[in-house]
This record gives C-alpha cells, structure tokens and sequence, in this order.
C-alpha cells in the first residue's frame, strides 16, 4: 500500500512539473506563473480535502459530483500536456546524445532548449477537453436528444406493425439540479405520443429519499395507451453504500421499489404480461437487474414462465451484459431487449450514422445504440441522467422511441 502511494504521488509530481513546464515554455510573466501555482495547489488541497470527507454510509452526493468534475478538468489536460512534453524529452535526449558525440565542438549543452511551440501544440490540444468537460458540466448535461429507432421483425405480430415504445433509462434523480430543465424533457417524452412507455431502471443513485422533490414532475409523463412499465437498475438497490443495519437497506429498498408506482410505472419484477392489441399479442417481459460485473438478482427463467417460445417478446433488462451473457442463447427466444445502464461513459465521440466512440466500448460490447445478432436485437439507451461525472461530453442524454415494424430486418 506504501509502494502504491509513493508510486501515486510520483506520477501526480511528474503530471505537475511537465504541466508547469508548458506553462512557463509559453509565457515568462511572472503574476501568470504564480497565479498557475497558486491555482493549482489550492485544487489539490480542496480534492484532498474533499476526497478525506467522503462518506460511505451516504455516497454519492452534489459535493462528491463537483469533486470528481474538478478532478477530471484539472488532470486530463495536464495528462495530454505531460505526454507531449515527455515525447519532446525523448526526443531531446536522442537529439542531445548524438550532438555530444557526432559535434562536440559546437555543443552548446547536452539538452536541447525546450521548443516554446511544442508547449503551444500541448496546450492547445489540452484546452479541447478542457473546454468540452466545462460544456458537459453546464450545458451537456441536458442536452437531452430523442433518438427514433425503427427496427423490422418478421415474426412481430400484423397489429403492431408501426407500434411506437418510448424508452427512458438511468433517471439518477439525486443528481438533478436544474428542475426547468428536467420538465423540458418530460415534455419532450410526452411530445412523441408513443403507444408504450417503458423505464429500465435506475431511478435513483442510492436512496429513496432522492426520487422525492421529482415526483411531481415524473408524474407529468401522460398515460401511455398500452401501459407505462419499468424494472430495477443496479443502483436501485442500495449496494455501493455502508448501511447502519440490513434493516435500513431493506427499507430503503422497498422505498425505491414503491418510487416507481408513485410516478405511474408498473414495476415488473421477473415477470411477464402479454400486451394485446385486436387479435394480436406480443409478451412484455421484465427482469430484476442482471449484469456480468454487478448484481444479479434477475431470474430469466422465473420471468419468462408461461410464455410460448414462439411469442414475439420484448425484454427490458437493465444491463446490457445480460445479453451476451443469458439472454441472446436463451430457449424463449427474446426478439429485442432494451436496456441502460452504461450511460456511454457520459463520455465520447458520436456522429450518427459515421462514427461512435467511448470508453465504455472497452467494457461493454454493446453499450449505446442498437445491435444485432441472428435476427435478434439489443437497444442500450445512454441514459436520461447522469451520475459520478456531473456532465456529459458527446454523448447526450436520450429519449429512445422505437418503432416495431413487421418485415426483414435492414440491420
């Protein structure tokens, strides 16, 4: 643990003197250098502090979000200045070491002078994240996008080809602060006049408590023609805090479970319910949260008792590892699965119909967007909240509407 500390303060040393290095590359000015240095210090005793004041037994909250967004705006910069310049040092050290021995009679120095334009390039290149972290924490955030999805099935059921689901996933609610803002999205859901409305999971980021200066405003989602339904998310359980006793976490559970009733969702819980439409049916099935790296409480088999392996169903299961992992190979045949989950880091670059990338894609095969595998498909929503970073860099907050369609898939 000593080793892994000094390791730790050794590489945040290194981070700081080749950022401070950049900075006086580019400018001599001496109130500019001390106000860096003054700036800088005054950053990293209040993460210290803030890091120091954590506590387990509340977790995550407003002061932890600022933290980790200031940790985040102040290092990946510093990090992109100190690889630039640690190239520059390599290569000086080449330049110098064959000037000492091929011309050591007009060697002026071993080390060549640091280049004031490489510090220019760093510091240029360092200032798009900077800039795009600040976006994401002001204005990303809500930058909420309804993305519709047609998706062609040629076993969907003739009366419910052209059938709208609006889709909504990781709400995060105790890290709203912006109520106008949140009502513009409720609007924006009830805007798309979908037939169903379906929210797979996450109401909260730990406690019940959370949900409570929202529920008026989640209450606002009109009455959806086939139903309003929901299922649990990781976080709606209550794992990632201490707990004074099992007594308290269940309670607080059984709190979460109810938030979902309270809002007008019928929360399903391993179960399934055939949505009829005339002749026709398709089976709504809705699992408890299931994934590969967090809790698994969801029963496939338990929730898809009863049904035909024939019946055309839809599945919402939180984590989208649950796909790969159960669902995609399991003999009741899932025609489509919606879940969440992932977020898409809140982090990366999309350009629709091109490009998309995050880091979640190193941990999630399927992570945001639609997919498909032997006729069968997983839609992951990037999620209508945030939660740990309190922003949202290229990858927007999502009102999914999806159109069932009855023909050969175009994917």
């Amino acid at each position: 643990m000593a080793i892994r500390l000094i390791i730790f303060f050794v590489i945040i040393a290194l981070i700081e003197v080749y950022a401070f290095q950049a900075v006086r590359t580019f400018t001599k000015i001496r109130w500019v250098l001390l106000s860096y240095i003054a700036i800088s210090l005054i950053v990293i005793l209040f993460v210290a502090y803030q890091f120091t004041q954590f506590d387990r037994s509340v977790g995550q909250t407003k002061m932890t979000m600022i933290t980790m967004g200031l940790v985040l705006l102040v290092s990946i910069p510093k990090i992109i200045i100190t690889f630039i310049l640690l190239l520059e040092d390599i290569f000086r050290v080449f330049s110098g070491t064959i000037n000492h021995f091929s011309k050591p009679e007009i060697s002026t120095g071993f080390l060549p002078d640091r280049r004031k334009f490489i510090s220019q390039i760093a510091l240029g290149i360092a200032a798009i994240p900077f800039a795009s972290l600040i976006y994401g924490m002001t204005l990303g955030k809500y930058n909420y996008k309804v993305i519709s999805q047609q998706i062609f099935f040629p076993d969907l059921p003739d009366a419910f080809d052209g059938f709208k689901i609006t889709q909504i996933s990781d709400v995060h609610s105790g890290s709203f602060d912006n109520p106008e803002k949140i009502n513009y999205a409720i609007d924006l859901v009830n805007e798309q006049n979908s037939d169903m409305i379906l929210f797979t999971g996450d109401i909260v980021n730990t406690h019940a408590k959370e949900m409570l200066p929202w529920i008026t405003t989640f209450n606002r989602i009109k009455e959806h023609k086939y139903g309003k339904f929901s299922v649990l998310g990781n976080h709606d359980y209550g794992e990632y805090v201490e707990w004074k006793s099992e007594k308290d976490k269940e309670e607080n559970f059984h709190a979460i479970k109810d938030l979902y009733g309270k809002i007008g969702f019928d929360l399903m819980l391993n179960e399934n319910k055939y949505i009829t439409k005339g002749e026709d049916k398709f089976a709504l099935v809705g699992v408890e949260n299931w994934g590969t790296h967090f809790k698994r409480a969801g029963d496939l088999n338990k929730a898809s008792a009863g049904l035909n392996p024939k019946d055309f169903k839809v599945l919402m299961s939180h984590d989208p590892s649950h796909w790969d992992a159960e669902v995609n190979t399991h003999p009741q045949n899932f025609d489509l699965m919606l879940s969440g989950h992932t977020h898409g880091l809140q982090f990366g670059i999309e350009i629709p119909g091109f490009f998309k990338w995050s880091p979640a894609q190193y941990v999630y095969e399927q992570w945001a967007g639609l997919y498909e595998k032997a006729g069968k498909f997983i839609y992951v929503n990037r999620g209508f909240g945030y939660h740990a970073y309190p922003g949202r860099v290229g990858i927007m907050p999502e009102i999914t509407v999806i159109e069932l369609k009855k023909g050969k898939s175009l994917v």
